[in-house]
């Protein structure tokens, strides 16, 4: 049940809030139907039980008048979160399928069995998330706002499919199965890969860390006093990861993952670049005209560069070091290493929305007697009135179906920019987790208000 404290206002404390919230959760999944598999052979049939109790704390602060310095707002939170896993999830069904990915460990492609599973072992995956921030808007600019947060977020006991090209990448004990060990011009090398499991598995954990920055601006030009002739809103918002680092399992150490590709099939995460922005400027109609209702716009999408898959173009066949983690450019080929480069597209809207006068009300005729009433006049003689009639005749016509309708004309992707090259795309030569080939693409849309 959320709670809010009262809000104080003394020096220092202009304005101060703490909220707090509980979340109860109750979980219970039966797998009973479920026969055991190969991969589990005693797993018993059973209810599987998951209940938490998460706790949520905000604070909102504001320490001083605005009419001193501008409204400065500090805020931060902190909360637990708990997911159970799926009944899909917990069931040892298995799909069986066959693929085949470059090995950096033996430098060759290599075709093998994947099998998919189901862990009936699966534990809920839980996190831990806070974060701190301001929001300013200066005296002395007028319409100006900027906001900044830092986010830290830990996730543990991460239920999630490794993705093949993941696992033998990273050469996960106990999920990949190779074939005897091979004399290559007189050097032991690893055996071929015949088997990979890719079994949702509770990885250790996962740690992200970032900036989410705003500034928004909005120029009205009535501030100039010559009339009224609309309003610009120009924004930038934008994120800044700072840190992504990934343990697989305790016995494993933690490496970092980002301003890389992920790779293809793994579902924790997409592709985290560095840098991924919007700018956007906005114009609105004056108030009080028929301009009232305009609205065109552009919005510019900005996605940074990022580290392609190094981890295989830096292999070299023959060679048997492979690339570390988190230095994916250490490989015996360095010179082979690209990164993915930025990503920018442009969208641009405009609508106009209905605003039309009301029509002048009617009132309705009243059902008293004789159509009216009686009322006392001096001389104790009678009057027949008509009764005052609050009601009105409900709109209709074209007019009322037009008011409070919108109409949007847009076209994403102005200038039909392809996504950008990705070697380790080995599907279809993009990153499907951050781009998309649909080019330029135009809509309408219609939108009625009742």
């Amino acid at each position: 049940m959320p709670f809010t404290s009262p809000t104080w206002n003394f020096t220092g404390f202009y304005s101060f809030e703490v909220d707090f919230a509980e979340r109860e959760e109750w979980y219970s999944q039966n797998t009973s139907a479920v026969l055991p598999s190969g991969a589990f052979p005693f797993q018993p049939a059973a209810h599987s039980q998951y209940n938490a109790q998460k706790p949520k704390v905000s604070v909102r602060w504001q320490p001083l008048d605005p009419k001193y310095v501008g409204a400065l707002i500090l805020r931060g939170s902190y909360t637990e979160a708990f997911h159970a896993p799926a009944l899909s999830e917990i069931s040892p069904a298995s799909t069986q399928d066959f693929s085949g990915t470059f090995d950096p460990f033996t430098k060759e492609p290599n075709l093998f069995e994947v099998r998919v599973i189901g862990n009936p072992n699966l534990q809920p995956e839980v996190a831990y998330e806070w974060s701190y921030g301001a929001v300013y808007s200066p005296k002395w600019i007028k319409g100006l706002t900027l906001s900044a947060d830092w986010w830290h977020i830990d996730m543990r006991s991460i239920a999630s499919l490794l993705g093949t090209q993941f696992i033998v990448q990273n050469d996960i004990p106990g999920l990949i199965f190779r074939g005897p060990p091979r004399i290559i011009n007189g050097r032991q090398v690893p055996g071929l890969i015949f088997l990979v499991i890719d079994p949702n598995e509770n990885l250790t954990g996962a740690i992200f860390e970032g900036l989410d920055y705003e500034a928004v601006y909005i120029l009205d030009s009535s501030m100039f006093g010559h009339g009224d002739f609309g309003r610009l809103t120009a924004t930038v918002n934008g994120t800044w990861l700072s840190r992504a680092e990934l343990q697989i399992s305790p016995d494993t150490k933690r490496f970092g993952i980002a301003g890389e590709l992920i790779p293809f099939g793994f579902t924790l995460t997409g592709s985290l670049p560095w840098n991924r922005a919007n700018f956007s400027l906005f114009y609105d109609g004056p108030a009080d005209t028929w301009m009232q209702g305009v609205d065109v716009g552009a919005v510019i999408h900005y996605t940074g560069q990022y580290e392609d898959d190094n981890v295989s173009l830096t292999s070299a066949f023959g060679s048997f070091e492979p690339p570390k983690l988190q230095t994916p450019r250490s490989g015996p080929l360095p010179w082979r290493a690209r990164k993915v480069r930025e990503w920018i597209t442009l969208d641009l809207i405009a609508s106009y929305t209905f605003n039309l006068s009301p029509p002048a009300s009617a009132e309705v005729p009243g059902l008293a007697k004789d159509g009216g009433k009686n009322i006392q006049v001096k001389e104790d003689k009678e009057k027949n009135v008509m009764p005052v009639s609050t009601a009105e005749y409900n709109p209709c016509g074209w007019r009322a179906w037009l008011n409070n309708t919108t109409i949007s004309l847009g076209m994403q992707n102005v200038f039909d920019e392809d996504p950008p090259f990705v070697a380790g795309g080995v599907e279809n030569g993009y990153d499907e987790s951050l781009a998309t080939i649909k080019g330029r693409f135009w809509y309408v849309q219609l939108k009625k208000r009742f």
